[in-house]
């Protein structure tokens, strides 16, 4: 993934990555530095904490689950940990898919 498809997918984002990223930019969460749209092994990672090797995405409707696992499983193999959370609880539950990450990057 190219520099270019990077700010592309940043400027051309979903409401729900917009809002998630409200709430994760600027050490917001707790003073935790995320990215969006992060490379890793050839893919862009929705947000990442690299310090915490955590992957977010937010997923849509055209999510292709068999696809979603193999990107899993590749994400999983460069010693990342990833969460998913779907577009319509973003936006339906901001508060509660915060807390889920921040449970997530405080454990032990």
């Amino acid at each position: 993934m190219t520099l270019r498809n990077a700010r592309r997918l940043r400027r051309d984002c979903t409401d729900a990555e917009r809002v998630l990223w409200a709430a994760l930019r600027d050490r917001r969460l707790a003073g935790f530095k995320f990215r969006r749209q992060h490379p890793l092994a050839g893919t862009l990672l929705d947000f990442a904490c690299p310090a915490h090797r955590l992957a977010i995405e937010a997923d849509g409707g055209q999510h292709d689950p068999l696809i979603d696992a193999a990107r899993t499983s590749g994400i999983e193999a460069q010693g990342w940990r990833i969460i998913r959370f779907w577009n319509h609880d973003i936006l339906g539950n901001t508060e509660g898919v915060v807390l889920a990450i921040l449970a997530e990057l405080t454990k032990p």
